[in-house]
């Protein structure tokens, strides 16, 4: 579950990166060679092993016996306040990437390259995690049914309402619940403990025990925080790094796709909290996202984010999506490598 963003923030201060706030639009795919981008990254004598970018024989990931999401993963998608279109055209295009594998459609490194290390995750039968992802359903509650002030009770009052109210499927099987909430929804600890988490729904609340994440817009709330490194705290001053240039022109949801991607991984890999996590509390696990968290690319860690790449435009991403879409997604841990992995990788 995540950590907040907020804690390895402040590691991140040291990282140096160019500006941009655009307006969303949509990308045309781009088959030019990228340029590789990282102004900090460390003497090749640090990166050279490809155990370096956040691995230690010291993560004691283990399996604790619960279900993993190995069938075909159906998410129904709940868009909470008000959003534009091409906000949820983006988010849905990340989605999407996961499964688009057909590399004429998205260009390697690729998002559906990145996920496939989250399916080496295997449950107590052997099976993996399903590398289909499909979007089942959507349910828009702009009305804001909970008000605009939510708790982590109340988003499952939100997620009932929509089962109620759509009706959604009630997929006990396939089925995962992403809700997201626009840039005007507060959250219990939004920005100052987490920037999205997951968990299971109690029968008492909405009837049913389903998966489920939550992931905020911190567009005007905290993007220093939560949509770090594409905006940077107004303290700092000139003296500080930069802002990021913002992969779609959109500093909120561009950070919000990171982490969506963090907690899908980790919803996918512990969906009740008793299957893949570190540590021996449940209530508090260190999952396959929580472990590289702020990892981009090659030479990552101990401060940096490692090797990414920049388009013509000034983009900055690791990995591209369908639709000529790109994306800057953290990378996720490797049970075959004990190390966090991305296709991006350049060793």
């Amino acid at each position: 579950m995540s950590r907040a963003l907020l804690n390895l923030f402040f590691l991140f201060l040291v990282i140096q990166f160019g500006s941009n706030y655009g307006s969303l639009k949509e990308q045309t795919l781009d088959l030019q060679k990228p340029n590789l981008y990282n102004p900090k990254l460390p003497p090749r004598t640090l990166s050279s092993s490809k155990k370096f970018e956040g691995s230690s024989n010291l993560v004691n990931l283990r399996y604790h016996m619960g279900p993993v999401l190995s069938s075909p993963i159906n998410i129904y998608l709940i868009w909470y306040g008000k959003w534009a279109p091409s906000q949820q055209l983006l988010i849905k295009d990340f989605l999407l990437s996961i499964s688009t594998v057909n590399h004429r459609a998205a260009p390697s490194p690729s998002v559906a390259e990145w996920w496939s290390t989250v399916t080496l995750y295997t449950d107590q039968t052997g099976a993996n995690i399903s590398r289909s992802i499909l979007i089942a359903g959507e349910y828009s509650d702009f009305k804001y049914s909970q008000g605009t002030q939510l708790t982590r009770l109340s988003i499952q009052d939100v997620i009932a309402e929509a089962v109620k109210s759509k009706p959604f499927t009630v997929d006990h099987k396939k089925g995962i619940y992403l809700v997201l909430t626009s840039v005007d929804v507060a959250m219990q600890d939004f920005c100052r403990a987490v920037c999205g988490f997951h968990y299971f729904t109690f029968a008492s609340k909405v009837g049913y025990t389903l998966p489920y994440a939550w992931v905020g817009n911190s567009g005007k709330q905290c993007p220093e925080v939560c949509a770090y490194p594409f905006a940077v705290p107004g303290y700092m001053g000139r003296g500080g790094p930069a802002a990021l240039k913002a992969p779609n022109g959109d500093v909120g949801v561009d950070g919000m796709i990171s982490v969506i991607g963090h907690e899908l991984a980790e919803l996918s890999s512990n969906p009740l909290v008793n299957a893949w996590y570190a540590g021996e509390d449940p209530i508090a696990p260190t999952e396959i996202g929580d472990l590289c968290e702020g990892l981009y690319g090659t030479g990552g860690g101990g401060g940096y984010i490692g090797q990414v790449m920049k388009d013509g435009g000034g983009r900055t991403y690791n990995f591209n999506g369908r639709r000529g879409r790109k994306f800057l997604v953290q990378w996720i841990w490797s049970p075959i490598l004990k190390a966090c992995a991305g296709p991006n990788a350049m060793d």
